[in-house]
């Protein structure tokens, strides 16, 4: 399972564990070595492992440096998938819905690796989608915006209802432009929710893509702390 954490890749695991074709081998996560934090959305390594143990699943971390060069990560996510395939992996499952480019690029890397890709949420109406998220009884907490589609005041809140209500017209209900990113703290599938306090607000900013550094583009982070000892 390709997981990073959040609703899209909770909910794809969710349906994949109720397929009687598949057994799910694992979590793969992109981590940023650097800062020890899940790439894109920021969430701390220790929190992801959480996840891991409460999903009762084996973590595969692939590490990458901050902001790689293409070819790099390219060699080692197909490293990674090539250890995966040896090992009796035959399919990587993704929470992806409707961005038909991107699909396209991990079957091609899925492919040089002799793997297939599976995608259960593909082609879903966000709205309902999310919907049955919190139906299912899971809970998340928003933990990146982009200020391109929404402001500060969205990163740290409850993904629920109320916070679907809110989006601003444009906005993909489930973030799929790269709206925004989760974290699933508690859920059908967890033996016990992960506890966790908001800790401060961080924005960062990165090169857009494509234009050769001329722009930037700025993120909120929410930096999530575990609860307790």
């Amino acid at each position: 399972m390709s997981w990073s954490g959040g609703k899209d890749s909770a909910l794809a695991l969710h349906h994949a564990r109720r397929d009687p074709r598949r057994r799910v081998a694992g979590l793969l996560t992109h981590v940023n070595a650097h800062y020890e934090r899940v790439s894109m959305h920021g969430v701390r390594t220790e929190l992801l492992a959480a996840q891991a143990q409460r999903l009762g699943l084996p973590l595969r971390q692939l590490r990458l440096p901050e902001n790689p060069p293409m070819a790099a990560y390219e060699q080692a996510l197909g490293a990674t998938l090539a250890e995966a395939r040896a090992q009796g992996v035959e399919e990587v499952v993704y929470g992806d819905i409707f961005l038909e480019d991107l699909r396209a690029y991990r079957e091609q890397q899925l492919a040089r690796a002799g793997l297939r890709g599976a995608f259960p949420l593909w082609q879903r109406v966000g709205a309902n989608l999310l919907r049955e998220f919190l139906d299912l009884g899971f809970r998340a907490v928003v933990v990146c915006v982009n200020e391109q589609w929404l402001d500060a005041s969205f990163c740290g809140r409850l993904l629920d209802r109320d916070f679907l209500r809110d989006l601003p017209p444009g906005v993909d209900p489930c973030g799929e432009n790269g709206e925004y990113h989760s974290f699933v703290f508690d859920g059908p599938d967890f033996s016990e929710p992960i506890e966790v306090v908001r800790g401060e607000l961080v924005r960062r900013t990165y090169p857009a893509p494509g234009v050769g550094g001329a722009m930037e583009l700025g993120f909120w982070f929410c930096d999530l702390l575990p609860a307790g000892p």
